[in-house]
């Protein structure tokens, strides 16, 4: 496995990844906004999966935990360009620019398929990855404000997302933890995104589920995993990394620790007539 990054400025690179498949856990204190070159993207967020192919033009909203799997396609490595779109850069933009618009869009993923305009602004970096020297800091700007530009051209509203500069406040921490357990994430940033100090988050969790969040994580993972293997017919290779586990044999070991024998036995082609939790729907778009 090999991953490569090339800069142009602390806000736009390119990336290359070589192998089978990546995994990783994310929430960016920044939007991102991601034309994918080639290979192949997975991203979930809660129970709404997203994938994208060769093309495929998105935007990540800051501050929303997610799940990306990388998936090389047709031979291809993963390959694509992404551009950060931070808190420094956007005031700077929405100084000269009122927002516009009354309505608010759900803080969720917005995807833009292979969108001409956005297409061109982020096409029109890829020979600058080439250049020797510094990239120069008007012209990044200048990509940069474009970018911002065809958004809000292209998706009216965006701007009760792109100009929103709050940190993010207190929230009931069940809802929360119900919704985003699966993401393998430190305790310190579950209680960043839900508006609390790491002792306050721990302090609130066992009042709100008379345990640590520790042990609580895994059992609720490791109850996802027995889901989709026993109900999709999923093999636990392609179920591991989706419930926050970050290695194979650590999940079999865990798993027929808690439940008393190995994930496989739950395949459909077996005799195990073992209980299971309760379904979860999943929506994937395009």
């Amino acid at each position: 496995m090999e991953f490569e990054i090339k800069y142009i400025t602390p806000d736009i690179k390119l990336s290359e990844f070589k192998g089978d498949r990546f995994k990783s856990e994310f929430a960016f204190p920044y939007h991102i906004l991601v034309w994918l070159l080639s290979g192949e993207a997975k991203i979930i967020q809660g129970d709404t999966s997203y994938r994208f192919a060769a093309d495929d033009i998105f935007l990540i909203p800051k501050n929303q935990i997610a799940t990306v799997l990388i998936l090389p396609k047709d031979e291809q490595n993963h390959r694509s360009v992404s551009m950060h779109l931070t808190p420094e850069r956007l005031k700077e933009f929405y100084a000269g620019n009122q927002p516009a618009g009354t309505a608010k869009l759900p803080q969720k993923m917005l995807t833009f398929g292979k969108h001409p305009l956005l297409e061109s602004c982020l096409a029109s970096l890829i020979p600058y990855f080439d250049v020797q020297g510094a990239f120069p800091g008007n012209i990044a700007s200048l990509k940069i404000t474009e970018a911002i530009s065809i958004l809000r051209l292209v998706t009216p509203n965006i701007d009760s997302i792109l100009a929103n500069f709050e940190e993010p406040g207190k929230i009931p921490l069940i809802e929360f933890m119900e919704n985003h357990f699966m993401y393998n994430l430190p305790l310190e940033k579950f209680g960043y995104l839900t508006g609390r100090s790491l002792s306050t988050f721990n302090r609130d969790f066992r009042k709100a589920f008379h345990t640590t969040p520790q042990k609580w994580l895994l059992q609720k993972r490791l109850e996802l995993a027995h889901y989709q293997i026993k109900e999709s017919n999923k093999r636990p290779v392609e179920v591991y990394l989706e419930v926050g586990f970050e290695d194979l044999s650590h999940f079999s070991f865990a798993f027929k620790k808690h439940f008393g024998y190995p994930p496989a036995d739950l395949l459909r082609d077996s005799p195990s007539q073992t209980p299971h939790p309760p379904p979860r729907p999943d929506t994937t778009h395009r």
